[in-house]
């Protein structure tokens, strides 16, 4: 079954940048989206960037356009995304998670009650 392992998180300050990868292992063909969310302490989860799996197209949030990338890796069976986070803010602190969806639809879904499978989260400090 596929499992999601985030990692990459740390303590940098603000104008640093971090790169956040998600272990993909068990890769399902059944998972349309995948996508990377954010929650800070006492706020609700919130969609960092998606990408759909069936057509490439990616989504960021407004609050990251422009700061954040996405990139894959792929191995024989294990599959790799990557967050990069250039001129981190202090608003950008929160643990991050990385989402699977299964899903034969070529869109992503936004809201984190659509994600089936979730990583244990990185935790992203900027000060």
């Amino acid at each position: 079954h596929v499992q999601l392992v985030e990692s990459g998180g740390g303590s940098v300050q603000a104008g640093g940048s971090l790169r956040l990868s998600c272990e993909t292992s068990g890769v399902d063909l059944n998972i349309g989206c995948m996508a990377w969310f954010c929650q800070a302490p006492g706020k609700e989860r919130e969609g960092v960037v998606y990408i759909s799996l069936r057509n490439g197209n990616e989504y960021f949030a407004d609050f990251v356009k422009g700061r954040f990338a996405l990139s894959q890796d792929n191995a024989e069976n294990t599959a790799y995304l990557h967050v990069q986070m250039n001129s981190l803010k202090p608003e950008d602190t929160a643990m991050y998670y990385c989402a699977a969806r299964f899903s034969a639809w070529a869109g992503c879904l936004r809201r984190p009650s659509e994600y089936d499978i979730w990583g244990q989260g990185t935790q992203v400090t900027v000060s």
